[in-house]
């Protein structure tokens, strides 16, 4: 397998980051296509993909806000988004399960960090499942509390970077 690949999402990566978004997360979690078209066509510098041997495997998305509400649902449709904030939302990480286990989503967050760095942003937010809270603890994200969230039915935890 050679080094990956790592770029910006075009349109015409729609339907395989979609496609990739329904494998990784459950049920109404899941952007939809619509979503991730919008994601895609507003904000691509927040955007990162990673390919593989010539496929996409996965990728970050994420939007910029002035004042962060990690329980904005409208934000996930990039309402209120303005690229230039200093404030990045992550709101999908992900890979595609059969490249899972194998350091990938580290090499894509970190590189995501490092983009958002060079790009001159302050800080990074997430939500998270309380099972993935440590990983992200060890990329350096400081936990700041339970989200009130109930995005897909699910309880969330939110978390901070600071670039």
């Amino acid at each position: 397998m050679r080094a990956p690949i790592f770029r910006q999402a075009t349109p015409s990566d729609t339907e395989r980051c979609f496609h990739i978004e329904t494998l990784a997360y459950e049920g109404d979690e899941a952007a939809t296509r619509e979503k991730i078209a919008t994601r895609i066509a507003q904000y691509p510098e927040g955007f990162l993909i990673m390919e593989l041997d010539g496929e996409i495997a996965g990728f970050i998305n994420s939007g910029c806000a002035h004042e962060v509400v990690m329980s904005d649902e409208a934000f996930k449709e990039l309402v209120g988004h303005d690229a230039a904030a200093p404030n990045v939302v992550i709101m999908s990480v992900v890979l595609d399960p059969a490249h899972q286990g194998q350091g990938h989503s580290t090499r894509l967050m970190r590189r995501f960090i490092e983009q958002m760095r060079a790009m001159g942003k302050q800080t990074i937010h997430l939500m998270c499942k309380e099972q993935h809270v440590d990983l992200y603890k060890h990329f350096g994200y400081r936990y700041v509390k339970p989200s009130p969230s109930e995005h897909g039915g699910m309880s969330w935890h939110e978390m901070v970077m600071e670039l």
